[in-house]
């Protein structure tokens, strides 16, 4: 059975179960002739990356006071931002099919990588060591930094041949871990796309 977990914010399609997948999913349609832009302003970047925990609302309140005076700066953050997720989608989208992602974007990404590695944090806790990404000065595209870390994690992890990608004719293309117990998952969601095929399928059968 497939499931999907909404996200705190509707205008997110769902929850793929992974945060740089989540972030590829940032284009609704994304396989089609006519994808639909859900970033369409360095604000929206701060709320996605609000709504999935990687900003605080502090951290979120500073970028758009910052994107305010710099909107230029913010701006040059949102292209890059959207570039990085094109990159991270083909490159999801290539291994869902078994198929290798194309050594540009892979080449994106391990840029993208170096600029969060040099930007870690290390600190003691408790429990040992975290990292973290949080700069000393505001850093418009330091959302990226974890995404980043998260993809090249992903691409390094058993969890990479679960990648599946929505089989949706209209062409969805959304990602996702798939979870499912035989990896049999073929929609982003019952809810969403699922159904659909299902009624299409009673049509044809009973046409």
């Amino acid at each position: 059975m497939e499931t999907s977990e909404k996200t705190k914010n509707s205008a997110w399609s769902f929850d793929g179960g992974h945060i740089a997948l989540n972030f590829a999913n940032t284009t609704d349609w994304h396989a089609s002739a006519q994808p639909e832009e859900l970033l369409n302003s360095y604000s929206d970047l701060v709320n996605w990356s609000q709504d999935f925990d990687i900003l605080n609302e502090q951290h979120g309140e500073t970028l758009l006071r910052e994107a305010a005076k710099y909107p230029q700066k913010a701006a040059a953050a949102l292209n890059n931002a959207q570039d990085l997720r094109e990159a991270i989608y083909r490159i999801f989208a290539a291994i869902s099919t078994q198929k290798e992602p194309a050594k540009e974007d892979l080449d994106h990404l391990k840029h993208s990588y170096a600029q969060a590695a040099a930007a870690i944090n290390i600190t003691p806790d408790q429990h040992g060591f975290t990292l973290n990404w949080i700069p000393e000065a505001p850093a418009f595209e330091q959302m990226l930094w974890p995404i980043s870390h998260a993809a090249l994690d992903l691409l390094l992890s058993s969890d990479l041949a679960k990648v599946g990608q929505c089989a949706d004719d209209r062409g969805c293309g959304a990602l996702f871990i798939d979870t499912s117990r035989n990896h049999s998952r073929s929609w982003c969601s019952m809810e969403i796309c699922g159904n659909r095929a299902k009624a299409q399928r009673h049509y044809q059968r009973n046409k």
